[in-house]
């Protein structure tokens, strides 16, 4: 089974210009390219390129995690708009991450929030013939206050909201810098994998020696790291990318492999960030073309 393969616009990629964007991502060889907004200008330059849209950015879903209801209703109402904005325009699957607006707020109150606003919003998603992809990372150090990146969190997402339209965005550089197994996460939650993307994470033993699992306390030596982990590009980390593409076949998964490039080695520069990518393409190519 061939996969497609895509990416998320890194800074200086981004900075070309949507249409430089779409046609060098297509003369490197990639079939999808992800999106911040999506509207028909950026529609008709991906088909123009001869590529199709990947994932789109859902805006403002921190506000679902208030506990205050009047912003918990606008935040409906925003979302609930895009989302049609983006059926109309023929996109599929809507990225997004749920962290609070009050980073303090626990995630046992950030999920009992979200239970009672999210699921109005997954109707939505039924009517329009949508998918969202929740995001894996755990948000920011030290209170990680992000809900659905562990197996806990998830099996009580996923009961709570059984429909197929909320799933998994898998990212294994998340799992593999928690210590969760990122192939029995597949085993478990495989028929919610919405989409994926293509990013890894290598672990430092010797900094691990240094942190444990904690961040650093006087800084960290690389880019995209907390200490004893960095984000790399596939290929550089920990990730064994063949047995992903064995179990995603595996459970037919039929949706891209999009590259997120957050790696300190290929980051700062245009030349960069484009190395980056095709590198990333090349290994990603190896497992699922």
């Amino acid at each position: 089974m061939s996969f497609q393969i895509g990416m998320r616009i890194p800074p200086h990629i981004g900075k070309l210009g949507m249409e430089n964007v779409a046609y060098w991502a297509a003369s490197i060889g990639l079939d999808v390219v992800d999106v911040p907004v999506y509207n028909e200008s950026i529609k008709k330059t991906l088909h123009d390129a001869g590529l199709q849209v990947g994932s789109i950015d859902l805006r403002g879903t921190s506000a679902l995690l208030s506990e205050d209801e009047s912003r918990r209703a606008n935040a409906i109402e925003s979302i609930t708009k895009q989302m049609t904005e983006v059926s109309e325009l023929g996109g599929k699957v809507l990225f997004l991450v749920l962290i609070p607006e009050d980073a303090n707020q626990s995630r046992e109150k950030s999920f009992s929030i979200w239970k009672e606003s999210f699921p109005e919003v997954i109707k939505h998603a039924e009517e329009k013939g949508l998918y969202l992809a929740l995001e894996g990372w755990p948000g920011p150090a030290p209170q990680y206050p992000a809900i659905g990146c562990t197996p806990e969190t998830l099996r009580a997402m996923f009961e709570h909201i059984p429909s197929k339209h909320f799933g998994l965005n898998y990212d294994p550089s998340h799992l593999v810098r928690l210590g969760i197994d990122y192939l029995r996460v597949l085993a478990e939650f495989g028929d919610r994998v919405n989409y994926c993307h293509g990013k890894d994470t290598e672990i430092l033993h010797d900094e691990q020696y240094e942190y444990g699992t904690l961040p650093a306390s006087f800084g960290v030596k690389y880019g995209f790291s907390e200490g004893a982990w960095r984000y790399t590009i596939p290929g550089h980390g920990d990730v064994e990318w063949d047995k992903v593409a064995v179990r995603l076949e595996k459970i037919g998964y039929k949706g891209p492999i999009s590259i997120e490039l957050e790696d300190m080695r290929f980051w700062g520069s245009l030349e960069a960030e484009q190395q980056g990518i095709v590198k990333a393409k090349n290994h990603l190519t190896l497992y699922f073309k």
